[in-house]
């Protein structure tokens, strides 16, 4: 496997395209009244996890949905000062141009959440993103971008490996090679990065977070809470890579997940503003009827090209309906006709991440919106 250097930067601000509008805080929510209070709850005592003082460095895959908020939150409120936290995001379009799957605000506010708590941010992705790995046409799979020891990316792979084909997008499927989008744009590549960067042969402790919780799914209540990381090299002869993998928020109920980031009066995703459960991709595979008309309607460019590849591959993102079936079963949302709609769709985060009048968003509690639920 060899390396080169990228020109991008592992941990830059994204590129700017329609700016976000100056928004009165007054406009961006709609039926405020209405919406439910949370109380306040303390964390379950199941979810203390680990002893946390034995660690030199945490690593949080953040997406910047709530449960990877939620994580970083428990990490402050069990002392972890910010510094030693790094917010690790995996880029789902990649750096090349394609902007196909994902909400284009999500690596801004990604960025927002950092800074305003004081966290390292870092990024890494598949080249070509999401698109490049669709397409593949009798070749190799694409390099993964990580971040190098000099902070500028570092490209690494792509030279060996099957020729294959995919021309198909991912199905809903409990395995990853028919839901192929986990694996080849997060999992995989979050493994590189901690095979490739030479800090995590240091022989150091570290602690590796991320936020599925039991309540999700059935699958999800299977995982181990806390376990060795899948890339653990602490008894190796030639690298001695210490890395624990603590899923942090795993008995977690959604109402201790909301709880949390009120507690830090923490501005949501804008995809529980649009009413959505889950900030996953904006066009999630696991989106239903209400998330397919959303985003036609939200963004219906994008939409048009994910209804022409379903029909170029002759396969659709559901088993048994076309994105446009879906959509017609569906309503639009109402947070999609708000100012909601232009922040989401920005690559810009001008709005405060720490809101001083904290509101509970449309989409918490909106099961059947999104994701594997």
């Amino acid at each position: 496997m060899t390396a080169h250097h990228a020109d991008t930067q592992a941990a830059t601000e994204p590129p700017t395209r329609a700016a976000a509008r100056d928004i009165p805080a007054s406009d961006l929510f709609e039926d405020e009244d209405a919406l439910p209070v949370v109380a306040l709850t303390a964390p379950p005592a199941a979810a203390r996890g680990p002893d946390l003082s034995q660690y030199e460095e945490f690593i949080v895959f953040f997406s910047g949905g709530k449960d990877s908020v939620a994580c970083a939150l428990h990490l402050l409120e069990r002392g972890i000062a910010p510094d030693r936290i790094e917010l690790h995001h995996h880029i789902v379009d990649g750096m090349e141009g394609s902007d196909l799957m994902d909400w284009p605000c999500t690596e801004a506010y990604c960025q927002a959440f950092a800074r305003a708590f004081g966290m390292r941010y870092a990024t890494s992705w598949k080249v070509g993103g999401f698109e490049g790995e669709m397409m593949r046409n009798h070749s190799r799979t694409a390099p993964i971008a990580v971040p190098g020891p000099d902070g500028k990316a570092l490209v690494t792979g792509g030279e060996r490996g099957t020729l294959n084909t995919r021309r198909k997008f991912p199905q809903v499927s409990a395995n990853l090679s028919v839901r192929w989008c986990s694996s080849a744009c997060k999992i995989e590549v979050g493994a590189r990065y901690f095979t490739t960067h030479p800090r995590f042969g240091d022989g150091c402790k570290r602690l590796v977070i991320t936020g599925e919780r039991a309540e999700e799914s059935s699958a999800r209540a299977s995982y181990a809470s806390f376990e060795r990381h899948r890339t653990d090299r602490r008894d190796g002869k030639r690298t001695t890579r210490w890395l624990d993998h603590w899923r942090a928020v795993h008995a977690w109920t959604e109402h201790d997940i909301w709880s949390i980031l009120e507690r830090h009066r923490v501005t949501p995703h804008p995809a529980y503003w649009v009413g959505l459960n889950r900030a996953s991709c904006q066009f999630c595979i696991f989106g239903g009827p209400q998330q397919w008309a959303t985003m036609r309607f939200m963004s219906p460019q994008r939409f048009r090209r994910i209804a022409e590849l379903e029909s170029e591959f002759g396969t659709t993102i559901h088993r048994s309906r076309c994105v446009n079936e879906q959509a017609d079963r569906g309503t639009v949302l109402k947070g999609a006709k708000t100012a909601w709609r232009d922040i989401a769709l920005s690559r810009q985060w001008t709005l405060p991440m720490i809101s001083p009048d904290w509101q509970l968003p449309p989409g918490a509690y909106a099961h059947g919106c999104a994701g594997p639920t």
